[in-house]
């Protein structure tokens, strides 16, 4: 069978004997690559490679960071807070600016660093509702959006446990949900995100790979468990379109699709 490819040949392209599929049942032949045209298998097997560490760094610190935020990471490991990392904070930021966020949650205030990646891609009278058990992790939050010229008004702070709290805001009026807190509570941070979401609203579990844990069959640990079952939960609903972000150290995310009522 002669390659149909409709580019001239060129003798820098060519298959590598490294990307040659092998052949499958039923397929005779189809491990040859006529000529040097990539196969669709030969492709996949790029597409697959491993990626290599100088890319995931390249690629985590695409977007680069302020000294607010890199203040703000400094008060964290004072109190022993681990923030969400640079690309993390980006996708979240380009998320609540994708969604034009008006209103959004955020559960685990921290020092603030989430919180301002939010802030940063809402709309210009878009309110953060920041909720937290810690009450001085919330007054350091405070002050990191002080530093970073957002108005008082724009960052509502709730000191109290989430599931507590979540219960006692308004539902359907937020466009984004941020989980960043006990992640053997994923599960109930789900039920309240889908209430409180409007239909087109997005939720967002951080940790989703809990340091390489959730893809290891063999980790058993309560807090991975609970992790690995949402993921489950998610992708498996019928109601939410899902992604698994490799980014940090993993963004679960999913839109809130709208059913027309019977």
């Amino acid at each position: 069978m002669k390659c149909a490819c409709p580019v001239q040949r060129s003798p820098t392209v060519r298959c590598s004997p490294a990307f040659r599929p092998r052949p499958r049942a039923g397929r005779p032949g189809s491990g040859s690559l006529p000529g040097d045209c990539v196969t669709h298998e030969a492709q996949e097997a790029v597409i697959t490679t491993a990626i290599k560490p100088a890319s995931w760094s390249y690629a985590e610190e695409f977007v680069a960071e302020d000294e607010i935020v890199e203040s703000a990471r400094a008060r964290a490991r004072e109190v022993g807070v681990v923030p969400v990392g640079s690309g993390a904070g980006a996708a979240l930021r380009f998320l609540a600016s994708v969604l034009d966020a008006r209103a959004v949650v955020e559960i685990g205030t921290g020092t603030g660093v989430s919180g301002l990646w939010l802030l940063r891609g809402m709309r210009a009278d878009g309110v953060l509702t920041t909720v937290d058990i810690e009450t001085e992790h919330q007054r350091l939050a405070r002050q990191t959006f002080t530093d970073a010229g957002i108005p008082a008004q724009r960052a509502r702070t709730i000191s109290g446990a989430a599931l507590e709290v979540l219960p006692r805001l308004t539902d359907g009026h937020y466009d984004l949900v941020f989980c960043d807190g006990d992640k053997r509570e994923y599960d109930a941070y789900l039920a309240e995100a889908l209430r409180l979401l409007r239909p087109g609203g997005v939720v967002v579990f951080d940790n989703a790979l809990w340091h390489d844990r959730v893809a290891d069959p063999a980790q058993r640990d309560e807090e991975t468990v609970a992790i690995r079952e949402l993921g489950r939960v998610v992708a498996e609903s019928e109601g939410l379109i899902s992604v698994l972000l490799p980014v940090g150290d993993g963004l679960l995310a999913a839109k809130k699709v709208w059913v027309p009522e019977a």
